[in-house]
């Protein structure tokens, strides 16, 4: 089944624009395989911004910094949008997967139907 990257991806083109501009963007259109050092040229400190807007809008489990430090030099000037539209889209459904259904949740589905009044 594939993963429908539409709203991560949209979540990451809205932090870009707010960290680089949109007049910059507006002329390159942000997709699953644009380069943030060929395609955006993302400085350092524009990284350092987008792992804080990531950190505000996921927590903790994204950290953008951990993700960076895993590759080699080559893999970060050749790393895409998508690349980290994946990452992120990874570790959100193994969260919400791991997350247990709530008690009420739970309840409300086994709990026999009210008699009706009457």
């Amino acid at each position: 089944m594939a993963t429908d990257h539409g709203p991560v991806l949209a979540e990451i083109t809205g932090m870009l624009v707010e960290i680089v501009g949109d007049t910059f963007l507006i002329a390159e259109e942000v997709t699953m395989a644009t380069t943030f050092n060929e395609d955006l040229a993302l400085e350092s400190i524009e990284f350092v911004a987008l792992a804080e807007l990531l950190h505000q809008r996921y927590g903790a489990e994204v950290d953008l910094m951990g993700f960076l430090a895993e590759k080699d030099m080559e893999e970060i000037l050749a790393m895409s949008v998508g690349d980290l539209v994946e990452h992120i889209s990874r570790l959100t459904h193994a969260s919400l997967a791991s997350r247990p259904v709530p008690a009420t949740a739970t309840a409300s589905a086994s709990a026999p139907a009210p008699a009706p009044a009457g």
